[in-house]
């Protein structure tokens, strides 16, 4: 591909691209460490060097960067929208942690592969580059790695911004490598944004002709789901009356296991942690309640008072058996989680004060009736309530948002020269 970076090199990314030239002398024992550590999939950690473990298709391809799990789950709504009008399209997401990789799995769209990013060094990148050859890069909310932007433009490969988000405190992170940014966001032809805030810390950081298009979460179809897992699962809540805390930390439990040990009657509590591997200390908390506790990732069944589904990849399940959830992080300093995935599987959704995170997304649920705060002495009410109507007018927004990403795919797809 002819070479045409079109942006400049101030001294902040000149010493930015310094850097990370030594990312090699590093690379390969901290991946090793990281695998020991099980942070890392086996037989996927070379990826991490450029390694491919995949091969490409023949046609056009366009590659799509998220950070974490969320923000690569959200990019399934995006990647239908772009299939829809370029059938001849392939799709790359590529993403950094272990949980976005085995859980995109399950949720991969047609015609899309995964691999994980390359580390920010020229030689791990110029292999993943010429095997991949996309005609397109999209990033996605704030993640944005100086040497694979800069490699990808001196291809004369376009970039595109899409989703990003960056309040306050991101900004003031980033404030003073002003110059690194201004450099940065010189190579992207597309920039939207989730919300006004996001577009005037872009601006402030020397981006330029940003779009508020609002969030790519919104507009993902609905999580997968096992249908024998599901069929198993549906047959053992059987009369249960479960109900859900969903994505938790450790504030959220203890304001639902304090509410839950003086409800009568009680519901079966299911908690799905944000991470799975606390599934012991959950149990733990729940004893010290006065509440027994099974756990799905030990193979037990809800036979207690609270089921903790400690397990990878089934949120899928637990939205489309529990007729309401309550979002975790909304009653500590996380400040909340993706409201959406419930909303598009029919989950009503509740939530404690702290919303911060996913503020513009709560506000565009409670402006249509769509959502409820509840105080932590009355959760366990508010979760055995009925709000069918409220749910319904969640999913309606959530089907109305994947409707709505037909001119930004094609804004993208003219980049790619695949209008």
């Amino acid at each position: 591909m002819t070479t045409s970076d079109p942006g400049p090199k101030g001294a902040q990314l000149r010493l930015a691209l310094a850097l990370i030239r030594t990312i090699p002398l590093v690379a390969p024992a901290v991946l090793k460490r990281r695998l020991k550590k099980g942070k890392d999939l086996p037989d996927r950690w070379r990826e991490k060097l450029g390694e491919p473990s995949q091969p490409r298709s023949e046609g056009p391809l366009i590659w799509l960067h998220a950070v974490g799990l969320g923000e690569t789950l959200a990019l399934r709504g995006l990647i239908a929208a772009l299939a829809d009008q370029a059938p001849q399209a392939e799709f790359l997401v590529t993403s950094t942690t272990r949980a976005s990789a085995e859980v995109m799995a399950q949720n991969l769209p047609p015609r899309t592969r995964h691999q994980f990013l390359p580390l920010d060094a020229p030689a791990y990148l110029a292999r993943f580059l010429d095997h991949w050859r996309p005609a397109l890069s999209v990033w996605a909310e704030q993640d944005l790695w100086p040497g694979a932007v800069t490699a990808t433009a001196a291809r004369g490969i376009p970039l595109a911004l899409v989703n990003a988000r960056m309040n306050a405190e991101a900004y003031a992170r980033r404030r003073h490598w002003r110059g690194l940014y201004a450099d940065i966001f010189a190579r992207f032809r597309l920039i939207t944004a989730q919300d006004g805030a996001t577009a005037r810390h872009l601006q402030a950081l020397g981006a330029k002709g940003i779009r508020v298009t609002g969030s790519l979460k919104a507009a993902a179809p609905p999580l997968a789901a096992d249908p024998d897992k599901l069929a198993q699962a549906r047959e053992a809540l059987t009369g249960r009356n479960p109900v859900l805390l969903a994505s938790s930390h450790p504030e959220d439990e203890f304001v639902t296991l304090s509410a839950l040990r003086a409800a009568h009657p009680r519901p079966l509590l299911l908690i799905a942690p944000r991470d799975p591997h606390r599934g012991a200390e959950i149990a733990t908390r729940a004893a010290e309640h006065g509440r027994t506790a099974t756990r799905r990732s030990a193979g037990q069944g809800p036979t207690a008072d609270v089921w903790i589904v400690d397990t990878f990849g089934e949120m899928g399940l637990w939205y489309r058996l529990c007729a309401t959830c309550l979002i975790g992080g909304t009653f500590g300093p996380t400040e909340g989680h993706n409201p959406w995935e419930p909303a598009a599987l029919g989950s009503a959704i509740l939530h404690g004060p702290r919303v911060a995170n996913f503020a513009a997304d709560f506000a565009a649920l409670h402006e249509a009736g769509a959502a409820q705060a509840v105080q932590p002495e009355a959760v366990i009410a508010a979760l055995t309530a009925d709000h069918a109507a409220m749910a319904a007018r969640a999913k309606a927004l959530s089907d109305a948002a994947q409707g709505a990403l037909a001119p930004l795919a094609a804004d993208l797809l003219n980049l790619a020269g695949l209008a």
